[in-house]
């Protein structure tokens, strides 16, 4: 690849998806481009950036954006995002909602599900408090091909051990052949659909917790400022963002604040992020109990 090619390849990542690309990252791209050329039949790399930069090809500048994305998830990611949402801001959202009964639930740049079916399961785990509510959880990606696969629900043994409790597998996953499938019942509870962070999201409605992890990090600054400011509008004004461990506000967007008490947790400021709902202690297990389950 030429260093013009490299220049073109990292302006469209740019434009296309908010990719930033850094300068030492061609050996990534020719190595992932070089599957690409072969999957579809393309000589070489010089080819396929020839034909990008010739004419407006869609399905082909979306394949090259899919190619370079970084679809690295696994069930449970970091834990303590989960932690929070089952301990602190599922609680709040039952106190705060207890007149509509209703929950949204945005999982943004999700890859290939396993982060909505986690909190699918810590859901359907809070079934007993949610009976009678509407629950919409809806993932999104700029990939359609990782959302496919996150459709179907379907994993490899590899993606199952990697961070999914042993009781949750036997409870939410039927073995078939060499995969292990989720249950129909929380594929329902999932709807997946394929959108750019940095496009607008109107569409999307508001929605009471936006789980947007491990995805700026792959932005320079003013893409990480346009996307926070994308996803403020969507957040019920007492609702909860959560980021990557490696990711913050700080410094980038005013139209979100830290929530004092909880590491990792956004609010949008003003009177919302000083007077919250109190949220009522989580039903079930002793604390002991509950995280020796994440352990299992």
């Amino acid at each position: 690849m030429t260093e013009a090619d490299f220049t073109f390849l990292r302006l469209l990542l740019q434009q296309r998806s908010g990719l930033s690309l850094t300068a030492d990252k061609q050996y990534l791209a020719e190595s992932r481009l070089g599957i690409l050329c072969r999957r579809r039949g393309i000589a070489d790399i010089t080819t396929l950036i020839a034909r990008l930069r010739s004419a407006r090809e869609p399905a082909l500048e979306n394949a090259v954006v899919d190619a370079m994305t970084t679809n690295e998830t696994l069930f449970f990611r970091d834990r303590t995002p989960f932690d929070l949402f089952r301990d602190v801001i599922l609680p709040e959202r039952l106190a705060a909602n207890a007149a509509t009964r209703s929950l949204r639930i945005w999982c943004a740049a999700v890859s290939s599900g396993q982060e909505a079916y986690s909190l699918a399961m810590l859901i359907d785990e809070a079934a007993a408090r949610l009976q009678g509510w509407k629950i919409d959880i809806v993932g999104t990606d700029i990939s359609s091909e990782i959302l496919e696969k996150a459709r179907s629900g379907s994993y490899s043994q590899f993606e199952i051990q990697r961070g999914l409790p042993i009781q949750m597998l036997l409870k939410h996953f039927e073995q078939r052949g060499d995969k292990w499938q989720v249950s129909e019942r929380l594929r329902r509870m999932v709807e997946f659909r394929r959108h750019n962070l940095l496009e607008r999201n109107d569409h999307l409605g508001r929605f009471d917790v936006i789980f947007c992890r491990n995805v700026l990090i792959y932005f320079d600054v003013p893409t990480k400022v346009k996307a926070l400011e994308l996803l403020a509008p969507r957040l019920a004004p007492d609702g909860a963002l959560l980021l990557g461990a490696a990711e913050t506000v700080l410094g980038l967007a005013t139209s979100f604040a830290c929530d004092p008490e909880h590491r990792g947790l956004y609010r949008l400021p003003g009177p919302a992020l000083r007077a919250r709902p109190a949220a009522s202690p989580p039903d079930g297990l002793a604390r002991k109990e509950r995280l020796a389950g994440w352990s299992a």
